[in-house]
């Protein structure tokens, strides 16, 4: 069993508390705030681990966001101690005896469509880490757009305490955020990086005291949301497949933008609004 909750494993399911017995919508706040949704894990007992019904709640949650014109911006948090320390996958879907394809089938069916679900939002995501992030949980966190983190959050790449190849989109996100020389310091040793390091490496954007994180989240988060939602979008897509892209396909896909954006609302106001010297007013359109 594992020391404490945040040396969970993916995988493992022993987060030393029972299945949740709560209706999702408890387990899974939500809320929309000045075209801000602010998802928030909030099962505090078990240190925010996510169980299958939760991790499909969240998918969904990004997905309403993506397609609501109303929402310009997201916030991912959590309640009590910890962001989220893994995967709880208890109440799972039985598949009966395990076959060769299965763990390969559940992964993509599941750490990695939560994952691409923050990557793909059509919204910018915002991470507010409140407390340890481990595992996918900190996996979760890497793949938003910007992370801010209290100063108590610490980040641990838990996965080799329990001889387990990372999943969630890992390697991937690590070596892009970090380089691969760290990526593999943090995913061979599996120690915990406190947030003030995870700000050096370039993991956190702002680390600030624990009672100042939702302020600043929110105030990050409508600042988003007062901007070009759609430039905003196409931005976050352009720096996404960039290392994923060779020069002529990356300047193909900027130019592209560049042609849908300038059919925009908000294009049109932003150059409007340059010329008559006066503040953007955008709406998201």
């Amino acid at each position: 069993m594992p020391s404490s909750p945040e040396d969970t494993a993916e995988h493992t399911g022993h987060t030393g508390s029972a299945a949740p017995a709560d209706p999702l919508d408890s387990l899974i706040l939500h809320a929309t705030d000045n075209g801000v949704s602010w998802i928030t894990l909030n099962r505090p007992e078990a240190m925010n681990a996510v169980t299958w019904d939760q991790r499909e709640r969240v998918i969904a949650l990004l997905g309403e966001a993506s397609a609501d014109p109303t929402v310009r911006a997201v916030v991912l948090t959590a309640t009590g101690r910890g962001f989220c320390a893994g995967a709880d996958l208890r109440g799972a879907p039985s598949t009966g005896d395990r076959v060769p394809g299965d763990v390969a089938r559940t992964i993509r069916l599941g750490a990695q469509r939560l994952i691409a679900a923050v990557l793909d939002c059509e919204k910018p995501v915002i991470a507010a880490v409140n407390g340890t992030a481990a595992g996918i949980g900190a996996h979760l966190a890497f793949a938003c757009d910007l992370v801010l983190a209290a100063e108590s959050a610490k980040f641990i790449e838990v996965f080799v305490r329990r001889g387990l190849v990372p999943d969630g989109g890992g390697a991937y996100l690590l070596t892009r955020l970090i380089g691969p020389q760290r990526a593999k310091e943090l995913m061979f040793f599996g120690d915990s990086l406190p947030a003030a390091d995870a700000e050096r490496l370039g993991l956190v954007n702002r680390v600030v005291p624990d009672e100042d994180l939702t302020a600043l989240a929110r105030a990050w988060a409508q600042r988003l949301a007062d901007g070009p939602t759609r430039a905003i979008a196409l931005t976050k897509q352009l720096v996404n497949a960039s290392l994923d892209s060779d020069r002529a396909t990356a300047f193909a896909a900027e130019a592209m933008a560049q042609e849908i954006n300038m059919t925009t609302q908000d294009a049109n106001e932003g150059v409007a609004s340059f010329v008559e010297r006066r503040a953007p007013k955008y709406r998201g359109l």
